[in-house]
């Protein structure tokens, strides 16, 4: 017979290697759910150029997705509780992977728009289902599961980012950039389903309905404005950013690398922070941090860009770092997957819905004053309304101190 203590070995090494493949999986979905609006971005311009179209016909690659993130993501929550967050998991990677393909494809710039749909539908399923994923495997320690997805979040972010242009020129173009993004994200999809076999007991749910989102919670509206001024101020940034540095004097190449910086910089945060606020058990202190972190990035970017480096640098650590504690929230108010799942489709969908806006009425600012430096202040003042939204969160055993 196998001695106790053996067979108790056995079983925490089994428990060991089961919660890794967990992590590892998805880290690997997660680099799938932003590189289809990230990598987009620096290939609009070729877009725009092969197809003669309008700047706001190609705008509509990056505002779709965002969109979806957010209209979709009450679609996620059902799924969740029809067939398991890993098949639901698997058919939101299928979506991005096989139609980025066909999108890269497109005849005409129409044909391009409208097969960005099915993919922004595949991000709006895999980024909703990730806290409900994460919940199910990891309720212990919500936040070190939260921080290994938004790493591959930020890991996909940058590095697309960084190598859209590049691909563009050894594979003949855009078209070629964007395939090479969408077989990678089939590549998460082959690690997700690999890494996550023989799991079960969270695909057999015993009852299934649309879930019903939590419109009478004030809690739940919190979360959609806390989501939506942090996802307001990261796009807004994120669209305008070269553009202010650009009306300073900056080469496209220095002001495009500013954005690299803040984007780099996310990667290590968004592990490190929310790990910290599980082992202190001291969810809002880090958000509060995080909150005045993000603000002095974002001032110091008006005024004071001598340090501009630095600034990006400090805004991505703390983005980062926020971006993941705000998705760890819902996982400490609500116990019960479908209630989780309920909540964290409200909060993604009103927030996404209202964040994808920012780019749009950023730059209305921009065209109203000439200037670029009301447009960063105003993401610099969402910031700061995040900070009072964050104080008024309700206690819970994590969420506050």
């Amino acid at each position: 017979m196998v001695p106790v203590a053996e067979a108790r070995r056995d079983l925490r090494a089994a428990h060991g290697r089961r919660a890794t493949s967990t992590f590892a999986a998805l880290f690997f979905a997660a680099l799938a759910l932003r590189p289809q609006i990230v990598g987009a971005g620096p290939l609009i311009p070729a877009i725009q150029m092969d197809f003669g179209s309008s700047h706001a016909v190609v705008g509509l690659l990056g505002t779709i997705p965002v969109l979806c993130m957010g209209l979709f993501a009450p679609l996620a929550a059902y799924l969740a509780a029809r067939i398991g967050t890993r098949q639901a998991m698997a058919l939101g990677l299928t979506l991005i992977g096989s139609f980025g393909i066909i999108r890269a494809l497109g005849p005409g710039a129409w044909a391009v728009v409208l097969l960005t749909l099915p993919v922004g539908i595949g991000m709006g399923i895999g980024n909703a289902l990730a806290p409900i994923a994460v919940k199910e495997r990891f309720a212990s320690r919500p936040a070190t599961g939260t921080g290994v997805y938004t790493t591959g979040i930020q890991c996909g972010s940058a590095a697309s980012a960084a190598l859209a242009v590049p691909l563009a020129g050894v594979l003949g173009g855009w078209r070629g950039a964007l395939i090479a993004l969408s077989v990678v994200a089939c590549g998460s999809l082959v690690a997700w389903v690999y890494l996550t076999r023989g799991e079960e007991p969270h695909d057999r749910p015993a009852a299934v309905g649309i879930p019903r989102l939590p419109w009478a919670s004030g809690t739940a509206w919190l979360l959609v404005a806390i989501f939506a001024l942090m996802g307001g101020a990261y796009y807004g940034l994120n669209a305008w950013l070269p553009d202010a540095y650009g009306e300073r004097g900056w080469s496209d190449s220095r002001a495009g690398l500013l954005l690299a910086v803040m984007n780099m910089a996310a990667i290590a945060s968004s592990f490190i922070v929310p790990w910290l606020s599980d082992r202190q058990d001291r969810r809002r202190t880090w958000l509060l941090l995080m909150n005045v972190l993000f603000f002095s990035g974002a001032v110091g970017l008006v005024t004071v860009p001598a340090f501009a480096f630095g600034w990006a640098a400090l805004a991505g650590i703390s983005q980062g770092g926020m971006f993941a504690l705000v998705m760890t929230v819902p996982l400490d108010l609500e116990d019960r997957p479908e209630r989780l799942g309920a909540l964290v489709a409200m909060m993604l969908g009103g927030g996404y819905t209202l964040a994808a806006l920012a780019p749009f009425a950023l730059g209305a600012i921009r065209d109203a004053t000439n200037s670029f430096d009301a447009v960063l202040w105003v993401a610099a003042g969402l910031i700061a309304a995040q900070f009072f939204a964050l104080f008024a969160l309700p206690h819970s055993s994590r969420a506050s101190d």
